[in-house]
């Protein structure tokens, strides 16, 4: 009873608690340095494990940035680079823009669509013609000017949640955020709690809650059954950034390590507050 108090409560104890039992520093690591992708690992639909096609993801401007320049056609090639090691509990955030125009042949709903995936399954285990990772998306989506299009949502590529007390089976569900049309910077931050608990912010602004990830459902194809346990909870995983036609921008990708304050809850709740509120989005 106490742990479901505390999981229905956590955004509460972050926005209000005043004190901690301990002082904790705040410690962002920088998984993308802002001058390579040495760190990181590639997977491209119908090519091998760290295979670059068309030089998809690159360092520009001091950007992680995924371009189709050297595409005649994307031809459903979806691609994923991933963090090199895997993590359980912690505060990420990505500051990204969508620009310029989708590449041909890219799907009409992946017009301004990319996403974070969070607790991923190990690119080592995708089979090439493998579309997704198994994994949860915090998926990012672009305006078109005119319609309300919130972002920060979550897909669920071979994966469920549960919502409330209900086992969540559609393939994406809208988050209660704003539309942000135009190229301006975004900043997404997934508070993830290993296999208790996701929250999506937009800011520090809460925009989707749910629990319990775990594998299950299908949206990812083809895929290995030795890999895809349905009704296993997922404790941890890796973290990607997509390709899925849209040209996009990744400024910032950092996290916070929670993994040292399981059992400290009220310093953990200290630290994520103090660190959404120094942290500032310039959306130029």
């Amino acid at each position: 009873m106490t742990n479901r108090l505390w999981i229905l409560g956590l955004l509460f104890i972050i926005f209000s608690c005043q004190k901690a039992e301990q002082e904790v520093e705040i410690k962002w690591q920088e998984l993308f340095n802002g001058k390579d992708i040495q760190d990181w690992q590639i997977k491209i639909r119908n090519h091998p494990l760290n295979e670059n096609y068309a030089n998809t993801f690159r360092v520009e401007d001091g950007n992680l940035s995924v371009r189709y320049d050297g595409y005649e056609d994307f031809g459903n090639q979806y691609g994923h680079i991933f963090y090199k090691e895997p993590f359980s509990y912690y505060l990420l955030q990505v500051e990204y823009r969508f620009i310029g125009d989708q590449a041909p042949g890219g799907e009409g709903w992946a017009y301004r669509n990319s996403g974070a995936m969070l607790h991923s399954q190990n690119p080592e285990s995708m089979l090439q013609d493998q579309d997704f990772p198994i994994s949860i998306e915090g998926q990012f989506l672009g305006g078109n000017g005119t319609d309300e299009r919130s972002t920060c949502n979550l897909c669920t590529p071979g994966t469920n949640v549960v919502m409330g007390d209900t086992l969540f089976t559609p393939h994406c569900i809208n988050s209660n955020s704003k539309t942000f049309h135009g190229d301006q910077w975004v900043q997404a931050n997934f508070l993830v709690l290993g296999a208790e608990e996701i929250h999506h912010l937009v800011g520090k602004d809460t925009v989707l809650s749910y629990y319990q990830p775990q594998i299950g459902g299908g949206m990812v194809s083809p895929v290995d059954s030795l890999v895809k346990i349905d009704g296993k909870l997922l404790e941890s995983g890796y973290i990607a950034l997509q390709s899925e036609s849209h040209p996009i921008d990744f400024r910032r990708v950092a996290l916070i390590d929670l993994s040292m304050l399981k059992a400290d809850k009220k310093a953990m709740a200290k630290l994520i507050k103090e660190a959404l509120e120094l942290s500032k989005i310039d959306p130029n």
